[in-house]
């Protein structure tokens, strides 16, 4: 499938803004501008393995198209919530278990990037990777 493959990020554009806005502090906003993130896409009908390697930590994540599940973001904030197609693009829905505010996250091919965007409070983000 076209998601399919390794992805390394490759710049960020109001990605520190978007962290602010999701309460993480200084410290690690500024670490997680530079995380070397680089994701891992498999997928296999309407379910995908995803490989997350960053600085960090590295997590593999299992979900099927449609289906709640529970994820933990590298500051530790638990999230709740799924994936879905729409045409071309993986579409999640997020509700935060600490305070239930809602980030949604999309991911599509454009180009020759894979391009993620986060909506967290009225403040959006973009990353972009490359093979």
């Amino acid at each position: 499938m076209a998601f399919d493959g390794t992805w390394k990020v490759d710049r960020n554009e109001n990605y520190e803004k978007f962290m602010e806005a999701m309460g993480i502090g200084m410290m690690k906003r500024k670490l997680g501008a530079h995380d070397n993130l680089k994701i891992t896409i498999q997928q296999n009908g309407d379910k995908f393995n995803v490989k997350e390697a960053s600085n960090f930590r590295t997590i593999e994540i299992e979900f099927t198209l449609g289906v709640n599940f529970d994820y933990s973001l590298a500051d530790g904030t638990e999230l709740t919530g799924a994936w879905t197609l729409e045409g071309n693009k993986l579409v999640a829905t997020f509700t935060r278990k600490d305070n239930g505010k809602v980030l949604k996250a999309t991911r599509e091919i454009v180009g020759d990037e894979l391009v993620q965007t986060y909506l967290y409070e009225g403040v959006e983000s973009k990353r972009f990777f490359k093979r």
